[in-house]
């Protein structure tokens, strides 16, 4: 049996994002984007990637974007990037965890179920046995922790849910 458990958020950010850019399940139309290769962790968390529904990003067109702009997005700003992509999520490395912030509004419209989605990311992160927040932000957030490699495929399952949530709403 393995004693070892990673613990580092870096490669426990890496991992998530090869299981979601591979899965040709559920997760199919969720792209990565703004990933940041070269991104170093902080206590706080520095932004490692954003994850997107529909529009096809990519991490090649997400540094793109990062070069272009000044690679920040306020809390309010819109959800839809311009090509079609909503956000779902944010990827934050702190030194011995992942962060994910689950937005508000991805769901297309501002409709009431969209408004819901970190409502059923919390749901769904709590049932996997994950830690789980809420961040008081307008749109609101859900904050889930990811604290293990093993924990990797339990927060998949918060993606499936959000998924499935937009696919009903859509």
């Amino acid at each position: 049996m393995v004693d070892e458990r990673l613990s580092d958020g870096l490669r426990i950010g890496q991992l998530l994002a090869s299981e979601i850019t591979g899965n040709e399940g559920r997760l199919r139309a969720l792209a990565l984007t703004d990933a940041d290769p070269d991104v170093e962790p902080t206590p706080d968390g520095a932004l490692a990637y954003r994850v997107v529904r529909g529009g096809g990003g990519s991490e090649e067109e997400g540094e793109r974007s990062e070069e272009e702009g000044d690679g920040e997005r306020n809390e309010g700003e819109g959800d839809d990037d311009g090509d079609g992509a909503r956000l779902v999520a944010e990827a934050s490395v702190q030194p011995d965890r992942l962060r994910i912030e689950f937005v508000a509004g991805s769901g297309g419209n501002e409709a009431d179920d969209a408004t819901d989605l970190p409502e059923i990311a919390a749901d769904a992160a709590a049932d996997a046995g994950l830690r789980v927040r809420p961040k008081a932000v307008r749109p609101p957030r859900t904050l889930v922790f990811v604290e293990d490699g093993a924990q990797v495929k339990r927060a998949l399952s918060v993606f499936e849910a959000v998924v499935d949530a937009t696919e009903t709403g859509e």
